[in-house]
């Protein structure tokens, strides 16, 4: 059985290596591409996946067993176009050279870091927004002067067929897509890569950094976890049901940043369980039949959503259907808004991230409680506070840590471009998007450069006695 192991593993090595050379040696004849090119080829990418709108909604509705064109569009392809689009007005601004202060021990020389190309990139993409979570690190890589290897989700396959139609002709020299099950991720992470990208969970997560480290190849970990929401006393319950039901139901809850769970004061418990139902009823009076509704991604996820709602129950929580039928469809993989309630620590649902539209509503008495729950558990990718009292809203910012920090919103911190975007401890490392991408891919070069004066020299060499006196002077002084 290990041989047989042993020669799968090897013969995915062998698939991917000339893949990964072949864009090494471009990478090689063109260590710098002109930042003019760049620009020249994301326009290009733009205006391919611009044409390709119809066709992604359609394959992405495929794979997921279907999915709304609202949230192909507003969650893919608008985000994707955004951070191209962004990019392009920004990037000659970002490559240039960021002078900094050399101080009087180096004078009369300059400082300054300059942004190069890290070399051969590799970014492996999830299947829950599997363009956006594809095309974004790859158009960051690219717009830093790198080569890329795409390693796409197996659980995407129509998708992948449409994205591979972007990356031909002169871009197929830039971005290389490739396709494979879990064995084949593995050996991709093994690659000795300039800097290797992953959005996923976090115990795949674990693996991919494990694997890297056998190169020594940087890492940027893009994960998930659990992530909460605070009502506060003096929130609007209806804006605030609105707000969730908008986070947890887009993309049926399969999002990173998805609100995971919910405390409430004990006093507006049951009002934001009614507001919630009645808004559910509102908007998706037909249930799992309605259009706007997207699928759990498989059967797999669709059972794992089901376990996680029998364990609850079996251990004593109360689940609340806002619809009486229509909330489940096992064969179309489709599931709606389940509030669970009177729920604690021994349950699954408050053990794993859920990424479903399953929703855990918690009370509270005290805001410290709160925060003392979330900063004794896994730092979460994203953190939301929904109210209007100022200060106790600073309170929570500053005496909690979490990837992303949104107030009296869900989801849409994320398409920010101008912002980083990254997870912080089990949510992830290392941050992508806008200014901060771009230096994710780039190495920042430290650069001296000295003029024909020169002075300082024939000091150093004559180890003079005044100049260590100064320098003693200005930085030895207690």
């Amino acid at each position: 059985m290990l041989l047989t192991e042993n020669t799968a593993e090897t013969s995915l090595a062998c698939e991917l290596i000339p893949h990964f050379e072949q864009m090494q040696q471009r990478f090689k004849e063109t260590p710098y591409l002109a930042i003019a090119e760049r620009i020249r080829l994301l326009k290009l990418l733009r205006r391919k996946l611009i044409t390709l709108e119809s066709d992604l909604i359609a394959a992405t509705s495929k794979d997921f067993g279907y999915r709304t064109a609202f949230d192909t569009v507003m969650g893919d392809l608008l985000p994707s176009v955004k951070a191209i689009t962004h990019t392009i007005k920004h990037l000659p601004k970002w490559v240039k050279d960021s002078p900094r202060q050399a101080g009087m021990s180096l004078a009369p020389s300059k400082v300054s870091v300059s942004y190069q190309p890290k070399g051969v990139v590799g970014v492996i993409s999830p299947w829950n927004y599997p363009i956006q979570l594809a095309l974004v690190p790859v158009i960051t890589a690219l717009a830093a002067g790198n080569r890329v290897l795409l390693k796409l989700s197996e659980f995407t396959p129509s998708t992948n067929q449409v994205l591979k139609q972007l990356f031909t002709e002169e871009l197929a020299d830039h971005c290389t897509v490739i396709e494979g099950e879990a064995q084949l991720s593995q050996q991709f992470s093994r690659l000795p890569f300039a800097h290797l990208f992953f959005t996923g969970s976090t115990n795949v997560g674990r693996h991919v950094m494990a694997a890297a480290s056998e190169n020594l190849t940087p890492v940027s970990l893009e994960l998930g976890g659990k992530s909460p929401v605070i009502i506060t006393a003096d929130a609007d319950i209806t804006k605030a049901a609105k707000t969730i039901l908008f986070g947890k139901m887009s993309n049926a809850g399969q999002i990173c940043v998805a609100p995971d769970y919910v405390f409430v004061p004990k006093q507006l418990h049951h009002q934001l369980i009614h507001s919630l139902c009645t808004l559910y009823k509102k908007y998706y009076p037909q249930g799992v039949e309605e259009k706007n509704m997207t699928s759990v991604i498989s059967s797999q996820h669709f059972s794992r959503l089901s376990a996680l709602l029998d364990d609850a129950n079996s251990k004593g929580a109360q689940v609340v259907k806002p619809l009486e039928e229509n909330m489940a469809d096992e064969a179309k993989h489709r599931m709606g808004l389940h509030l669970v309630t009177h729920v604690d620590n021994t349950m699954s649902v408050m053990q794993e991230e859920i990424f479903g539209p399953i929703l855990p509503i918690l009370e509270y008495d005290n805001i410290c409680e709160v925060v003392s729950y979330i900063n004794a558990r896994p730092h979460p990718l994203a953190l939301y506070v929904i109210g209007s009292n100022t200060q106790l809203i600073q309170d929570i910012e500053k005496g909690t840590q979490s990837g992303t920090f949104a107030v009296n919103d869900t989801l849409l911190q994320v398409t920010a471009d101008d912002v980083p975007f990254g997870g912080v401890g089990e949510s992830g490392m290392g941050n992508y998007h806008g200014k901060e991408g771009f230096i994710t891919f780039s190495h920042a070069r430290n650069k001296l450069q000295t003029g024909k004066f020169n002075p300082r020299l024939n000091l150093l060499l004559s180890h003079n006695k005044l100049l260590v006196k100064a320098l003693k002077w200005l930085y030895l002084r207690p």
